[in-house]
């Protein structure tokens, strides 16, 4: 795969997208896809675009919604990134709708636009499958929830709330805070901890563990001065990694086998300085890599919590990085992407433009990058 492109180099083809999304691009054989809408959230719709050609192929609007609810300015009515799993699609927009498609025939198979949950300023989580279950998360300024349908039907197995307490309750019984306390962002993840399942779960204030066949909580972590998660968590060398979210936000690595609710329990390490918000960290080897929403991108020790490195790459960052295990990119809203070596000494490999900024994170097809920018989709190879 390329670690250098621009407009005019190495680019395979690109494509003007409709509407307006940060959904990320998934790529299942030599089709793409994802979600997008229209500026005021009345349509939501699926996109299909050959990865060979970048031509959409497919573009079908599956919910039509009659009052959308509000949305920052800073995300979009199609946030969530789809999932595909052999010939079917599961697309997402939170609480407005969820579609099942057949992935060869485009038929819609099942749709659900029954969940309640003020998303305050628009949904981010993404669904994940696990067996039988497409997985959804659920944190609203009112309502804050993890829900499992049956993939197959799109019926609700279950559906657990969450159990923190938000301390944020007037006389009047009405929550006295902003509705960004009680929101979050995070998509989960399963894993197995010394022969246990779980179901990792970031809420606001809390991260959650979950039997993902049942929804039963099994721990919890409270850290009340955080909200807005929005990272997806990582697992290695038995400790859990993931950023608490906004405000006073921390990257934590946790023991998800310790037992009850003490924070200091569960966390061996924090660290406090640098972390990113909204693009996820990753762990290659024994170390932790991250870049900060303000570009500043960090090094850690990944058992002790030490920095090893920190440096400006500059720019801003709501996209995740990627690795391919050499090399990390880093994709920032002004359209850079910076290429760094994989290890534990700072080394940029390359720097790239384009025109456009990137809030989704990039997927690849091939040898080649499947890249999403505010406004096109891009295939870049080498040429």
């Amino acid at each position: 795969m390329p670690s250098e492109w621009s407009e005019s180099k190495n680019v395979d083809w690109k494509v003007a997208l409709p509407g307006r999304a940060w959904s990320s691009p998934v790529v299942a054989g030599d089709t793409v896809w994802l979600t997008t809408a229209d500026e005021k959230g009345y349509k939501l719709t699926a996109l299909a675009v050959d990865a060979k050609s970048g031509k959409i192929v497919f573009e079908k609007q599956l919910f039509q919604i009659e009052k959308p609810q509000f949305a920052h300015k800073f995300n979009t009515y199609a946030s969530p990134t789809p999932i595909v799993e052999g010939d079917r699609v599961y697309l997402t927009w939170g609480s407005p709708g969820t579609a099942c498609l057949d992935a060869v025939s485009r038929k819609v198979l099942w749709k659900r636009d029954d969940f309640v949950c003020d998303h305050f300023r628009g949904s981010g989580s993404s669904p994940i499958i696990h067996g039988n279950l497409l997985i959804l998360t659920f944190d609203g300024a009112d309502h804050q929830y993890v829900a499992a349908l049956d993939k197959r039907t799109g019926k609700t197995v279950w559906r657990t709330d969450r159990s923190v307490d938000f301390q944020d309750l007037g006389a009047d019984g009405k929550p006295f805070r902003d509705g960004d306390m009680r929101k979050g962002y995070s998509t989960p993840l399963v894993i197995e901890h010394d022969g246990v399942t779980q179901l990792i779960s970031i809420g606001a204030m809390a991260c959650y563990a979950y039997e993902p066949e049942t929804g039963k909580e099994l721990w919890r972590i409270t850290e009340r001065a955080q909200h807005s998660a929005s990272t997806r968590p990582v697992y290695g060398h038995g400790l859990l990694f993931y950023p608490t979210g906004f405000a006073k936000g921390q990257l934590l690595a946790v023991d998800p086998g310790a037992k009850g609710e003490s924070a200091e329990t569960h966390i061996k390490w924090r660290l406090k300085r640098s972390v990113s918000n909204k693009p996820s960290v990753l762990l290659i080897g024994d170390h932790v890599y991250m870049i900060a929403d303000g570009g500043i991108t960090s090094c850690v020790e990944a058992k002790t919590g030490k920095v090893v490195w920190s440096e400006r790459v500059g720019g801003n960052y709501s996209a995740s990085p990627v690795t391919d295990g050499e090399r990390i990119f880093f994709f920032s809203e002004e359209g850079k992407t910076t290429a760094i070596a994989a290890k534990p000494e700072y080394k940029v490999l390359a720097t790239s433009q384009l025109d456009g900024g990137f809030m989704a994170s990039p997927a690849v097809h091939g040898t080649a990058w499947i890249l999403r920018t505010k406004t096109h989709l891009y295939r870049i190879g080498k040429r």
